[in-house]
Formats: C-alpha cells, structure tokens, sequence
C-alpha cells in the first residue's frame, strides 16, 4: 500500500459574508514535495494557505494531514510550521534561542533543545552560530534560521509564505536554489504561495495557478509553460505574446484567427473545439519567434510578416526585441540571444518574423 499524501485538500472552500475567497478547491501533494500556489494579488491563496496552518477554518470541505482531518484543530496543534515574508525572528534572542522557541514551548529539555538546534544548524550550513544575534546575520543566512526555527520541530508540512519577497533581486535568485537544496536535505514536503512565477518554475515539483479563488491548473513548471489549460495561465505564466481575433477557419487542430488589424494567423487550439465566427486569444512565447532579414514565404514560414525594430533591450544573456507591424503599429517581443546573425539588430531596420503554429497556443472565448 502507498502512504496518504502528507496534505489533501477536498473542495475546501471559505467565505467571509458576500465573499467566497477559496470556491472548492481540491488536491493532493505528496511526501517530501515542493508544491507551489501560484497567483495574483487577490485569487485567494494566503487564506488557503491560512486554513493550511489552522489560523482560518474552512466554511465547507476537508483538510487532511498524515491522513487526519484538521477540521476544528487549532495551528498549536497541527503538525505543520509557517514561514512568514518578514520572518518574524525575535531582534532580543540569540540565534540559538530563536531556533530553539517552539521546543521550549514545547516543554523539551535543556540539553535536548541544544543538541537539536546544533544539528538543524548544521543541516541549514550555519553551524556554530547559536550565540549570534539576529542582527549580525546577513539577509540569506536569517531566512536559513527563520526555516531551521521551523524545522527543529520536525513538522509534516512546512508552510512558506512568500519568504523571498523582502529579499533584493540577487539574494532572491540565490535563495531560489537555497531553498530547493534545503528541502531536498529535509525530504519535507514544503507548500510555497507566490505571486512570482520565476520562484515557482525554479523550485517546484509541482505548481497549481490559482485566479479567483480556483484552481486553473496543476502541473509541473513545463506542462503550465508549454502547455497552458486556458488563457489566464497561458498569459500569466511566462511572457507571451497575445493576439485578438476571430475564427476564420479550423483544420483538425489548427485555427485560423484573423486579427482586428487583418492579419490571419494559425496556432494549435487549446481546449474542447472551435466553430468559425467565434472570438479566440493567440499566445506565442518571445522565444518561439523566428527572424530572417529576408522575406519569408512558402508553407514553411507559417505566421510571416514583416515588422519594424522598435528597440532593443539588453537583459544579460538575452536581448529582448519589440517589433512593431508598420501597418498596423502593433507590437510584438522577441527573445534573442547575445550571439548569431542578429547580433547588433538596431532601431529602424526592417525584419521578417515567423513561427510555428504548433508552438502557439489558441483560446476560443470563454474558455479562459
């Protein structure tokens, strides 16, 4: 026999008087997984992931941990334990103190506590740290602590809640694969909400896209990418770029979408059929973008047209190029790399783009 998923979740939902913040949301993660909540300000992830933690209880549904229902049990009680954003270490406690809080709330011994925060230090790679204060570490090595002051307590689930939005840019993409290392160190199972993609598609077994209180998709950080269930994930996770337009013809799983400037383009459908005369979104990622500084034609070059470079934006190991239709001024974004043939492309210059319709994703209305 399997083991029970360490957290299940049955259409678990939770209403404050008119309104429903988390509308029957049902899943599984299993043991010793990264799983991630991803979504914008407002879809209602921190109130599941409050419920998660016992601070919130659910107006209908189950809550199950280990396989026991946590329906009425309080966050003391719970075997999980919760990351905050801003950490919340204590500024008066040494390191060693703030590590070891919840065993001696807990009641354990003296000499048990230190010997088990000695070893959750060293597990984090601070040991030697315990008579520090909070102040004298820098801001990767408190979030290390703040997850060893959680770990000590050996929970079934550990609960992040955007940990890495107080960080700089450059901390954060180091705390990225911290934090990954860290939870396979622990086999853990670690639920993280965020409303940063890049975090969840770094460090995430699995991800669900929650909007609107639903869940959207579940997947891995590939399946959300390349293959997005509607256009709220297709536009929300990764940059993409987005067409309007209506159905003018459909061969199997190819659509045809004529723009509102006239332009016909074909990309693979998404979803559970299309008609002629219905309303459609295209998404094409900047990377599946082809240029040629020649005319493209021929059933090879599906999507052609010419634009004109708008600009150039330089991002470290890519540029990032709009692209603007001199007809109908709109633009579109291409990622290139810093090498090849296009290698000092400049404002101005006309261009010839292309892609595949099978690495563009097509919506009908309503399907979002």
């Amino acid at each position: 026999m399997t083991s029970p998923a360490d957290l299940v979740c049955r259409e678990l939902t939770k209403d404050f008087d008119n309104f429903r913040a988390v509308d029957q949301v049902s899943f599984e993660v299993p043991q010793g997984s990264f799983f991630s909540i991803l979504g914008p300000s407002g879809c209602g992830k921190t109130t599941l992931l409050r419920m998660i933690a016992g601070f919130q209880f659910p107006t209908s549904g189950d809550l199950l941990i280990k396989g026991n229902s946590m329906l009425g049990v309080g966050p003391n009680k719970r075997p999980v334990s919760m990351v905050f954003q801003h950490l919340a270490l204590f500024p008066m406690m040494s390191i060693g103190k703030n590590i070891g809080f919840g065993l001696r709330q807990r009641g354990v011994a003296a000499s048990e506590i230190k010997q088990r925060v000695g070893l959750v230090l060293e597990r984090v790679g601070l040991p030697g740290i315990e008579d520090r204060q909070v102040d004298q570490l820098s801001g990767g090595q408190k979030q290390r602590v703040a997850i060893a002051r959680c770990m000590v307590l050996e929970p079934d689930v550990l609960l992040l809640d955007e940990p890495l939005g107080a960080l700089d840019l450059k901390l954060r993409e180091h705390m990225k694969i911290e934090l990954k290392a860290l939870q396979a160190e622990f086999n853990t199972t670690f639920v993280y909400i965020t409303h940063d993609q890049s975090e969840a598609l770094v460090m995430s077994d699995n991800i669900v896209v929650m909007n609107k209180g639903r869940f959207d998709q579940i997947g891995t950080a590939k399946d959300l990418y390349y293959e997005p269930a509607n256009a709220f994930v297709a536009g929300f996770v990764g940059d993409a770029n987005r067409f309007e337009g209506k159905i003018t013809a459909v061969n199997g799983q190819i659509v045809t979408v004529q723009t509102e400037a006239g332009v016909s383009l074909h990309a693979q459908l998404t979803g559970q059929g299309a008609a002629v005369g219905q309303m459609a979104q295209i998404f094409v990622r900047p990377e599946a973008i082809e240029l040629s500084k020649t005319a493209l034609q021929g059933a090879d070059h599906s999507n052609a047209s010419e634009r004109i470079v708008d600009s150039v934006l330089f991002n470290g190991a890519n540029s990032l190029v709009i692209l603007r239709d001199p007809i109908s001024g709109e633009t579109i974004q291409v990622t290139l790399p810093q090498t090849g043939a296009f290698l000092g492309l400049g404002k101005g210059e006309t261009i010839y783009t292309s892609w595949n319709p099978a690495q563009a994703r097509c919506f009908v209305d309503g399907d979002a």
